[in-house]
C-alpha cells in the first residue's frame, strides 16, 4: 500500500470517528430538551438528506480538484456544523428553537460528509490497481467500522453523567461550557480538527479527469445519466442493490439497537451505545476476513446477508449479556464480511464506466435515498407505538427476502452472459463515456 493511503485511512477514521460520536451527543442534547423520541431517527434522516440532494455535484467537485484537499475543504463544513450545535445555548433560542438549530447543525455535518464521500472513496480507486481494491477497501471499511466503534463508544462516555460532570468540574474547560453535550460537542471538534491535519498530508496521485461541468442543470441531467450507466451493468447493479440495502439497514439498525437496548434490556443511553459499538466490533472483524476474498469472487458472499437478516431475528429472544454481545458479533461479522467484497465490485465498476468522483456520488444517492426511507418507514414505525420486537421481526425478514431476491437476480444475469465474470478486473476508466 502506498504511503498516501494510511493517511487516507487515519483522516476518514477521525473523522468518522467525529461523525458517530457527534451523533451520540446530538441525540443526549434532544433528551435533555425533552424532544420526543422519534426526533433521533429524523435528525438522522436529515443528515442522509445531504447525500441525496448534492449528489449531482459532489461528484464533479470531487474530481475538480486534488481530493486530499477537497477532504480538507468538506472536513472543515463539518467543523462548523459542530460549532452550531455546541452554540445552541448561546443563541438564546427557546427549547423548540435550539431543537431546531440542532437539527440544522447536524444537517451542515451532513452536507460536509456528503461532499467528503466521494473523495474519500474515489481516492482509493485512485492509489490502488483492480487486484488490491478488495484489501483496500477491507481496511477502510474496516476503520471506518472501527471508528463506528469508538465514536459510538467516545459519545456514550462523553454523556455518561459521571464523566460529563467530571469534565464540567476541570479547569482548562472554558467557562462558557456549562452543559454535558456542549462539553462533548467541543472535544469532538478537536477530533475533526486533527482529522482535518490529516487531510493536508495527503499527497496527490496524478490523476487528473476532464473539465468538469459547472452547469447546475446540466450536472443533474448528466448524473441522471450515471445513475442509469450502473443500474444498467449487470455487475454494477447487484453490487449497486446489495450495497443500498446494506447502509440503509445498517442507518436504521444504529437506532433499533438503542430502542431495543432501553425497551428490552432496560439501558441508558450511553450504556445502548456500547452495544452499537459491540456491533460495530463484529463488522471490523467480518471486513478484515473479507480482505482475503479476491475480486471475482466478491459475488460468492451474498448469501451472508441473508444469514445477517435471519440472526437479526434472534434480537428479541435474547436477554443475557453474553447472548447479547454474541449475538450482535454475529450480525456485525456478517454484514461486513459481505458488504465489502460488493463494496469493492461496485467501486471498480463505477471507476472503469465513469470516474472515481462520479461513480461514488451515484453510489451515495442510492445508499442514501435507501437510508431516508428506512429511516422514515422506522420513525413512522415508532409514531404507531409498534413494540420494539415487531420492528425487528419485520426489519429482518424484509433484509433477507430482499437477498435472497438479489441472489436471484444475480443468477439470471449470469445465466443470460456466461462471459459476464469476465468484466470482473478490468483496468481503465471512463468507458461509458466515450
Amino acid at each position: 500500500m502506498k504511503k498516501g493511503f494510511y493517511l487516507v485511512m487515519a483522516a476518514q477514521a477521525l473523522s468518522s470517528l467525529a461523525d458517530n460520536a457527534l451523533l451520540i451527543a446530538a441525540i443526549a442534547l434532544i433528551a435533555d430538551l425533552q424532544g420526543p423520541d422519534w426526533m433521533a431517527p429524523m435528525m438522522k434522516w436529515w443528515f442522509a438528506l445531504a447525500y441525496v440532494v448534492l449528489a449531482a455535484f459532489v461528484g464533479a467537485f470531487a474530481d475538480s480538484y486534488p481530493k486530499g484537499r477537497v477532504m480538507f475543504a468538506t472536513n472543515a463544513v463539518k467543523v462548523v456544523g459542530c460549532m452550531l450545535m455546541f452554540s445552541y445555548q448561546l443563541t438564546g433560542l427557546g427549547v423548540p428553537g435550539q431543537l431546531v438549530l440542532v437539527f440544522a447543525a447536524y444537517t451542515l455535518v451532513g452536507i460536509g460528509a456528503a461532499a467528503y464521500s466521494p473523495a474519500k472513496y474515489g481516492i482509493v480507486t485512485e492509489m490502488l490497481p483492480p487486484e488490491q481494491l478488495v484489501k483496500g477497501n477491507s481496511w477502510i471499511e474496516g476503520l471506518t467500522v472501527l471508528s463506528i466503534i469508538l465514536g459510538t463508544v467516545l459519545g456514550g462516555v462523553l454523556v455518561n453523567p459521571s464523566v460529563s460532570a467530571h469534565l464540567l468540574s476541570m479547569s482548562w474547560m472554558p467557562g462558557i461550557v456549562q452543559t454535558r453535550a456542549e462539553a462533548a460537542i467541543l472535544l469532538i471538534g478537536v477530533v475533526y480538527c486533527l482529522a482535518a491535519l490529516c487531510n493536508l498530508l495527503i499527497p496527490q496521485t496524478g490523476i487528473s479527469y476532464p473539465k468538469q461541468q459547472t452547469n447546475p442543470f446540466k450536472l443533474v441531467v448528466e448524473f441522471a445519466g450515471y445513475v442509469r450507466i450502473l443500474w444498467t451493468d449487470k455487475l454494477g447493479q447487484i453490487s449497486l442493490a446489495v450495497t443500498t440495502l446494506f447502509w440503509g439497514a445498517g442507518a436504521t439498525l444504529q437506532f433499533i439497537v438503542i430502542e431495543w437496548g432501553a425497551q428490552h434490556l432496560g439501558y441508558r443511553l450511553d450504556q445502548a451505545s456500547i452495544l452499537m459499538g459491540v456491533a460495530a466490533l463484529g463488522t471490523v472483524f467480518g471486513s478484515i476476513c473479507a480482505g482475503r476474498v479476491p475480486l471475482r469472487k466478491a459475488l460468492s458472499v451474498l448469501p451472508l446477508g441473508v444469514l445477517m437478516g435471519l440472526a437479526v431475528l434472534l434480537m428479541p429472544l435474547v436477554n443475557r449479556t453474553w447472548e447479547v454481545y454474541g449475538l450482535l458479533l454475529l450480525v456485525g461479522a456478517l454484514s461486513g464480511f459481505f458488504v465489502v467484497p460488493m463494496n469493492a465490485l461496485l467501486q471498480h465498476r463505477g471507476h472503469v464506466l465513469l470516474s472515481a468522483g462520479h461513480s461514488i456520488a451515484v453510489q451515495n444517492f442510492n445508499e442514501q435515498l435507501n437510508i431516508l426511507l428506512m429511516l422514515a418507514v422506522y420513525s413512522l414505525m415508532l409514531w404507531l407505538n409498534l413494540r420494539i420486537g415487531v420492528i425487528i421481526v419485520i426489519f429482518g425478514l424484509l433484509v433477507a427476502s430482499l437477498m435472497l431476491l438479489f441472489m436471484r437476480w444475480s443468477r439470471l444475469n449470469h445465466k443470460r452472459d456466461p462471459e459476464l465474470h469476465k468484466q470482473i478486473g478490468q483496468h481503465g476508466h471512463g468507458q461509458a463515456l466515450r
